[in-house]
């Protein structure tokens, strides 16, 4: 697969693979033997960025819970040296309930726990999962520097954070990526990020880039409503009115496939990739016809003029409901 860097010098697969579907916020986990499978498939087939976090965790099929961290320390085993593992910390769900702390001492023992759930001896990219209000961005960022020289991490960066929070974060420690939501249903919050990381060197993965498998095109009745470990129920494009509101660019997107002889979702990845060249996208999947799917869509190429005409559509969503 292509390459691309992310900030100065980290170089990975021009597309990701996100493992947090495999445990977390899609229903029940993927069973643990098919989910290590489904890793191992995404580097055969060229993926060298691979992006898990603390906060994700879910329920298998027997109740057990499923640490998806330690799923794919398991899985990428046979090639650690060969990848970058990426995670995110300083946030975790006790009691069902949310708890950030972005503190020196709470973020410290996030990457201990991260460490040994992974079982490694470093992370390539630890991203800060999301800002503190109630730690400065300079506090954080002077942390992330003593891990490094530590050698805990390699890289750091900080995922769903505001510009002001990331330029005080690279005055302290250079930051080498930025985490956050970006499809074509997702644009305008990241949009508003990429002159600064543009500016500073800072590379942009992309989480979400198939908003949620919605422009996939697949069978979007099957997402259950009621299912409260499914967080796609909670999701504007999957109700009735979101899926009226997004049919344009969803024919859109139809149409390009089937001149192009390519899929939904690769019309989708080209468009994330062509927004800029240090742009990489992580969609995940727990299907390896999908997979390779998503990895062939480096090879899609997508016209100015095309690119254009979807961009005009697309001006015309109301992001504050899809962001």
């Amino acid at each position: 697969m292509q390459k691309r860097i992310l900030g100065q010098n980290l170089s990975v697969s021009a597309i990701g693979y996100g493992a947090m579907g495999l445990s977390h916020a899609y229903g029940t986990a993927v069973e643990k033997n098919e989910a290590i499978k489904i890793i191992r498939t995404a580097f055969e087939q060229g993926y060298t960025l691979f992006d898990t976090a603390a906060l994700y965790v879910g329920q298998y099929a027997d109740g057990a819970t499923a640490i998806n961290e330690a799923l794919v320390g398991e899985a990428i085993k046979p090639f650690r040296d060969q990848i970058v593992l990426a995670t995110k910390g300083g946030a975790e769900f006790h009691d069902s309930k949310l708890v950030i702390d972005g503190s020196p001492e709470g973020l410290r023992k996030s990457v201990e726990n991260s460490l040994r759930q992974l079982d490694v001896e470093t992370i390539d990219l630890y991203y800060q999962h999301m800002p503190d209000p109630n730690v400065a961005p300079e506090v954080v960022a002077d942390l992330m520097g003593q891990l490094i020289k530590e050698g805990k991490i390699k890289h750091w960066g900080i995922s769903n954070a505001s510009v002001d929070y990331i330029e005080r974060a690279d005055d302290v420690t250079k930051v080498t990526a930025v985490q956050d939501r970006f499809s074509m249903l997702a644009r305008r919050k990241s949009e508003r990020l990429f002159p600064i990381l543009k500016k500073r060197q800072i590379g942009f993965v992309a989480y979400s880039p198939l908003a949620s498998g919605f422009l996939t095109n697949q069978d979007r009745s099957k997402i259950d409503q009621h299912n409260k470990l499914d967080f796609r129920g909670n999701m504007h494009q999957f109700t009735e009115v979101g899926t009226d509101e997004a049919q344009a660019i969803s024919s859109l997107v139809t149409q390009l496939a089937d001149e192009k002889q390519a899929s939904p979702a690769q019309i989708s990845l080209a468009w994330v990739l062509k927004q800029q060249p240090w742009i990489v996208p992580i969609p995940g999947t727990s299907k390896e016809k999908r997979l390779i799917e998503n990895a062939d869509a480096v090879n899609i190429q997508l016209s100015d003029d095309e690119i254009k005409q979807m961009n005009r559509l697309l001006d015309k969503v109301n992001y504050d409901q899809f962001d």
